[in-house]
């Protein structure tokens, strides 16, 4: 049973990083890159063929299904294979949904080569890795739960931040005007501003949205 390599799946619409991530790992005894993915949609669909221990998921796939939502629908399937992101991103914004929808650890694509091998060996096992800087974050909304913005928060700043009216923003996440408002207003009062502007720049200070 120790023989037997754990096999990868690279999802990520870069080729560039693709071959990074493949050169690195195929370097590793007992793992083995069985296949790449170039979208989300082709991931989730390679990840059920049941040759996969750990797929290697980005979160941003330019057009399309992300990241997040390919997670999950590989981690709903009965007997599914790991997921361990590998990504940019670190804000809540990026984390949250990546976690949430059930992957096994979140890793930076600056991460050393010896952590990443290490993660994808720590994520066949199904134990979980974490960036320091995410582990650092999740560990101070456990202390601090109060002035923790939740996920629906998290993604009407971020639209705040793309520079959306609140009419737009219940547009695209299906509330109404009202709930919006009472959202900013929850987001104000935990972050102890009085502004959108200010709003803004507290949350990409403390990493809950990123800017592009």
């Amino acid at each position: 049973m120790t023989d037997t390599p754990v096999r990868l799946l690279l999802a990520d619409d870069h080729p560039v990083v693709r071959a990074g991530l493949r050169a690195v790992l195929e370097t590793e005894p007992g793992i083995a890159v069985m296949a790449e993915a170039a979208t989300a949609e082709d991931a989730v669909t390679r990840a059920a063929e049941g040759d996969i221990d750990v797929v290697l998921m980005d979160l941003q796939f330019g057009k399309g299904m992300g990241g997040a939502e390919a997670t999950a629908r590989i981690t709903a399937r009965p007997g599914a294979p790991r997921v361990l992101i590998v990504t940019t991103y670190d804000s809540d914004a990026d984390t949250l949904p990546a976690i949430e929808a059930g992957a096994t650890g979140y890793l930076l694509k600056d991460a050393p080569p010896e952590d990443l091998a290490a993660a994808v060996r720590t994520a066949a096992a199904g134990r979980t890795t974490l960036a320091p800087a995410v582990a650092d974050r999740l560990m101070n909304r456990l202390r601090t739960p109060a002035t923790s913005l939740t996920r629906r928060e998290t993604e009407v700043l971020a639209l705040v931040a793309d520079g959306l009216s609140n009419q737009a923003i219940g547009s695209r996440l299906h509330l109404t005007e009202g709930t919006v408002k009472s959202h900013l207003a929850r987001i104000y009062a935990k972050l102890d501003v009085d502004s959108r502007t200010a709003a803004v720049a507290t949350a990409t200070e403390l990493g809950l949205i990123r800017r592009w």
